[in-house]
């Protein structure tokens, strides 16, 4: 796009768009001619380049004209101004590529230095004298330290003195020829705890058998260490405690692991799903990667300890070390990090939320998604006596002894098969491989607006996914909720739905849901929706639906991704440990998207926010184009239906190659009825002539894909075939001929002059339909029944296409994802081809003279073959909806014209309103987010002021986490006001209000920037 020009003084000035400014009449000035060239980069931002044109104007003239005076001399000095950002900064000129552009191929040249560096440190370097640098300056130096930045070589004494406050360096001792490892045991550091570093106990106990096993971020260490016997002393795990050692065992103390460890081990576990198998045993190389070491192994105990953090470091965050009840007054969901945008009361809802309008009353809904994941397998190993769920229900997962004994009693019952579609899930729930395993995968209830995980919302899924698991889940999560619009999204959920009431009569009575008070939707996630019959996708549509904005119902599709990755180290595990490591995962997802809510509902906002201007005013615009009659009676329609859903208008005009012919041989019944018979054949009428035509030429084209794909290396048995159908096709030509020349008599010397060519291709032979005969004289009739089902055919083929691509697409998600090579790609690929040889219906309108026929239907290129959700795409959120994916409803005459505008009407009008929607909800969340905070942070400084502890240092403890904790929220909470700014007003409840009207320079990326004259310009 190129900006209109515009003229400016070379005085600075700076410059508008869209119009001339004349240069000042006091005196004779150059002006600049200055035209812009806009171009939207990747990230979102524009770039204008400028380019200016130096003019020298004649005398001020008296004339009150805007434009310039003839005779205005020209000197057509043209340059080029440099591009401008969306700030007006100058842009620097392209710098020349340099050596350092590519840092890897100066480096090539450096190798062998670095490699000399690195193979020189495996030497004394410059200590071969051997003498100590220490105090003692006696003693030969030949220890040093592979963890210090100090890499002298000290004598034993100094060595230990060095390392009494670093008692898990690696120490390596020089033996004459190379350095071997060694320890500070050894060496003789005996470690005391009770007592301030450097000080002895009088009465020491050893630990046990003198074995104590440290393990630390550097490697596994065999530690020297004595415990405190003082009358005095705590418990020795109270030491270990207190030091930063976390001990395997209450009893018998002889493994330990430091809290940064376990610390690093748990982040480490967060993001890249490592194993604890792999991480420790990743310790036990870095202790000796020779195998030449016998050691004791700890993995059992590594695991156990990491068991144990895990579960206090949840408890911990959830404020229920400050608890006065202890944590046995811990309930069940309370260890979960919530979802601070969905509403919740007593915590982040208004004032009198209960009583606000029914217009308003949809922003304080829940919404809810529920799925299953079959990766998250667990096999038939331990018991839940043997390794029971430390958390017992307080975070994700449900309890599990209630969970089980309800299942015990109801999981045999038969479910009902779907009346939908084929829906695998539920009509071969009985067929899922158990052998071997405990539990097939795990069911969710999810946050569907936000993605979070929900309290007691997880659980095993014993037998596939059964509904009396999910019932189970949906019930334990709504538990005490006391929202009164639940939102429901299943893919499922056209068959899941029906009995729930029902089956809610053989829940616990704590598990009820007063189903009569409460305004409960059900919704297909927008994903699966097509695969429903047309009746749920349109009772069931997020889409046509009022008050959910653009939620869209996937969000637990979208946490697989980030859980998945444990399926394998989680399959093996016990029950409890499985439950209680996918818990704090599941905890860590939700924290993580947390402190993301800021940037999230930030660009969801600004992205709805250009949106909804966009469908708004193309609604307008449709709307304008209607007359008032069609307009109120449309409006009127769809506003009972938003009343009662059930009763949706049709969204869709279908259009078939059978439907077509249904259409002619009902018209030749009626002509039949009325004694007009036209038929020339008695079992061949004209309609099923140019049908049966059509589906020869088909016939042709497959005949045709079947011979180019053999190639030219085919067997016999496959060249056998292919001749078999060519005959075969032959003679069905031949049949159907002899009843074209009844109907068509102008092609009986075309069929002659081709039969004295001699034996014909069947793929070749030309049919001679009455599109083909051109000049020739056809019936009218023929004519326009081959153009019905030649247009009823392209749309055939374009939702073979839409299967196909589907089909397509999800082989290529599958074999990404699940399989290794090409053969289960074949069949859509083949498909694929089918489709390209498509009809060329412009050609066709043109011989048979239609006019105003394309409806929606646009000429089909390369670029247009694409799957709606494609899975190579670099994002969804910016690709266009292809044409081909919007066939919904076409023109068909005077009654299809009207469908068809009332359709996209409707369709219009439903888009506006949900992206309308969807900022007035953006709008309430971030209200909710930081006004949730603010509950959060006073709760902590409660916690903080109402601390009980059995010492002064206890309490100390207490107050400082919490006041951090409170800290952490007021800094959260500041930064999402920054963030928001353009969005917020400071004053309100809670101390934030929602700007109604943001001000225009809050869309930096939706302004045309002032564009200024550059220096060298003035």
């Amino acid at each position: 796009m190129v900006a209109p020009t515009s003229i400016q003084t070379i005085e600075r000035k700076r410059p508008k768009l869209n119009s001339y400014v004349p240069p000042s009449t006091s005196q004779s000035r150059d002006a600049v001619h200055t035209s812009a060239r806009f171009a939207g980069l990747r990230d979102g931002n524009m770039w204008v380049s400028t380019r200016h044109l130096i003019t020298h104007s004649s005398p001020p003239s008296t004339s009150q004209s805007s434009l310039p005076e003839e005779g205005t001399k020209f000197d057509f000095t043209a340059f080029d101004g440099p591009s401008m950002s969306m700030e007006d900064e100058t842009l620097p000129p392209k710098r020349k590529h340099t050596a350092g552009d590519n840092p890897l191929l100066i480096w090539i040249g450096e190798c062998h230095t670095y490699l000399s560096e690195i193979i020189r440190l495996d030497g004394r370097r410059e200590n071969v004298e051997n003498t100590c640098p220490g105090s003692c300056c006696t003693d030969p130096g030949q220890f040093r330290c592979r963890d210090c930045d100090d890499m002298q070589l000290y004598c034993a004494t100094c060595t230990l003195a060095n390392h009494v406050w670093s008692p898990t360096h690696c120490i390596q001792e020089w033996n004459g020829m190379f350095f071997k490892v060694t320890s500070l045991k050894t060496l003789g550091l005996c470690i005391q705890l009770g007592h301030p570093i450097g000080q002895r106990c009088i009465l020491p106990q050893q630990a046990f058998n003198d074995n104590f096993v440290l393990i630390d971020t550097n490697r596994i260490h065999e530690i020297g260490l004595d415990f405190c016997g003082c009358e005095t002393s705590q418990t020795c795990v109270k030491q270990l405690l207190r030091h930063g050692w976390f001990p395997a065992t209450s009893t018998d103390l002889r493994t330990a692991a430091t809290f940064r460890l376990l610390h690093h081990y748990q982040i480490l576990s967060f993001k890249s799903k490592a194993s604890a198998y792999e991480f420790y045993h990743s310790l036990v190389h870095l202790t000796d990667n020779t195998g030449l070491m016998k050691r004791k192994d700890c993995y059992d105990a590594f695991m156990r300890m990491v068991h144990k953090w895990w579960h206090l470091t949840m408890l911990k965050c959830s404020g229920h070390g400050h608890d006065p009840n202890g944590i046995d007054g811990t309930s069940q969901g309370e260890c979960m990090v919530l979802c601070l945008a969905c509403p919740q009361p007593g915590k982040n809802l208004p004032d009198g939320w209960q009583t606000v309008t029914k217009a308003k009353q949809w922003l304080y809904a829940v919404f809810l998604a529920i799925n299953a994941n079959f990766r998250l397998k667990r096999c038939n190993v331990s018991s839940d006596q043997t390794d029971p769920s430390l958390l017992k229900g307080w975070a994700y997962f449900v309890e599990e002894n209630d969970y089980k004994a309800f299942l015990a009693e109801h999981l045999a019952d038969a479910q009902e098969k779907s009346t939908c579609s084929s829906h695998n899930t539920v009509n071969m729930v009985d067929m899922k491989q158990l052998q071997g395993l405990a539990a097939t995968g795990v069911g969710t209830v999810d946050c569907a607006h936000h993605n979070f995980k929900r309290p007691n919302g997880v659980g095993d899924l014993q037998k596939g996914e059964k509904y009396i698991n999910m019932d189970y889940l949906f019930f334990s999560t709504l538990h005490g909720m006391q929202l009164e619009m639940p939102n429901v999204s299943y893919d499922t959920v056209c068959q899941w739905h029906k009995n729930l009431w029902a089956c809610m009569k053989c829940f616990p009575q704590s598990h009820g849901l007063d189903n009569l008070t409460k305004i409960i939707c059900f919704f297909v996630p927008k994903f699966h929706l097509p695969v429903h019959i047309a009746k749920c996708q349109t009772i069931f549509s997020f889409n046509f639906t009022r008050f959910v904005g653009r939620t869209d119902g996937e969000a637990p599709e979208r946490g697989w991704s980030n859980i998945n990755p444990m399926a394998s180290s989680t399959k093996a595990m016990g029950p409890g440990c499985r439950h209680d490591t996918l818990n704090d995962h599941f905890g860590d997802w939700n924290w993580k998207k947390t402190v993301g809510l800021g940037a999230s509902l930030l660009h969801k906002m600004k992205d709805a926010l250009v949106e909804n201007a966009a469908h708004k005013l193309a609604f307008e615009e449709f709307n304008a184009a209607i007359t008032p009659k069609h307009c109120s009676a449309r409006l009127a329609e769809m506003e009972a239906w938003e009343e009662n859903p059930n009763d949706m208008p049709k969204l869709w005009v279908t259009i078939t190659q059978a439907g077509a012919w249904l259409k002619l041989m009902e018209l030749e019944a009626e002509e039949l009825q009325q004694g007009i018979d036209t038929s020339l054949h008695p079992d061949i009428s004209p309609s099923v002539l140019i049908a049966s035509g059509i589906d020869l030429e088909e016939e042709q084209r497959h005949l045709g894909n079947i011979a180019e794909l053999m190639g030219l290396h085919a067997t016999d048995t496959q060249k056998g075939n292919l001749m078999r159908m060519r005959n075969s096709l032959h003679c069905r030509i031949d049949l159907w001929r002899r009843a074209q020349v009844l109907y068509l008599p102008a092609v009986h010397s075309l069929i002659d002059q081709a039969a004295c060519e001699g034996y014909e291709n069947a793929k070749c032979i030309k049919l001679w339909l009455p599109s083909q005969l051109k000049t020739r004289p056809c019936d009218r009739r023929l004519q326009d029944d081959e153009w019905e089902l030649r247009y009823a055919h392209a749309h055939d083929a374009l939702e073979e296409l839409q299967q196909c691509l589907r089909i397509h697409c999800s082989l290529l998600t599958f074999k990404r994802e699940w399989i290794r090579g090409q053969g289960a790609n074949t069949q859509a690929q083949n498909a694929l081809a089918r489709v390209h040889q498509r009809m060329a219906l412009r050609a066709l309108a043109t011989i048979m003279k239609k006019k105003d026929w394309q409806g929606r239907l646009q000429e089909l290129a390369d670029d247009h073959v694409k799957p709606l959700v494609d899975p190579f795409a670099t994002g969804e959120g910016r690709c266009q909806v292809l044409w081909i994916w919007m066939m919904d409803g076409v023109n068909c005459g005077d009654e299809g014209d009207n469908d068809s505008v009332r359709i996209e009407w409707c369709k219009s009008r439903v888009r506006a309103s949900r992206w309308s929607e969807e900022v007035e909800l953006l709008r309430e969340e971030m209200r909710r987010v930081l006004q949730f905070f603010a509950w959060q942070r006073a709760r902590w400084e409660e916690w903080g002021k109402d601390c009980i502890g059995e010492c002064a240092a206890d309490i100390e403890g207490l107050q400082v986490y919490a006041a951090r904790q409170a800290n952490i929220r007021q800094r959260l909470a500041d930064h999402f006001h920054i963030l928001w700014a353009p969005f917020l007003l400071p004053e309100g409840p809670g101390g934030f209000v929602i700007n109604d009207s943001p001000p225009e320079d809050s869309l930096p990326d939706l302004m045309i920037p002032d564009i200024l004259v550059p220096d060298h310009c003035s």
